[in-house]
């Protein structure tokens, strides 16, 4: 009978294909909100540079038209904070990030037979085990956090 250690796992192993499922999932989220904080980010900062350089200038043959500018990049910035907040981009970039990071560790460990998986009796098991307890605690985490959300909108 063939030893069930890390070293004959098979490639379509389930458990191994459930950690690179969400290492994968959970790296590309991670990006995927870095990004999109980033991009606000940086529009935000140029529009509210933009205000005070735009409020300097006159434009005799538009004059109402820079007023309008102004309030438009206000009122961008305001759209823009407030889809930070309600989407949470930077939160679920750490989260996800840390998730990932987490899951890759694991995935080391195992793979080296190291950690926990030096003396587990299975460590397949033990692998299974700790992925879903972490993919289990950042889910816990994320609904505390909605919850968290929707109590600060009520009150």
């Amino acid at each position: 009978m063939p030893d069930p250690t890390p070293t004959t796992a098979q490639p379509d192993d389930p458990i191994l294909a459930r950690l690179n499922d969400q290492l994968t999932w959970y790296s590309a989220k991670s990006r995927a909100a870095r990004r999109t904080f980033k991009r606000i980010k940086i529009t935000e900062i140029i529009g509210a540079a933009l205000i005070p350089a735009l409020s300097g200038h006159s434009w005799p043959r538009f004059p109402s038209l820079l007023a309008y500018i102004i309030g438009a990049l206000g009122v961008l910035i305001t759209i823009l904070e407030g889809l930070l907040h309600l989407n949470q981009y930077q939160e679920n970039w750490s989260s996800y990030r840390n998730t990932a990071e987490s899951l890759k560790h694991e995935k080391f460990l195992f793979l080296a037979k190291a950690g926990p998986y030096a003396t587990a009796a299975d460590p397949r098991a033990a692998l299974a085990e700790r992925v879903e307890a972490l993919i289990s605690q950042e889910n816990t985490q994320w609904v505390a956090t909605l919850q968290k959300s929707a109590q600060t909108k009520t009150t």
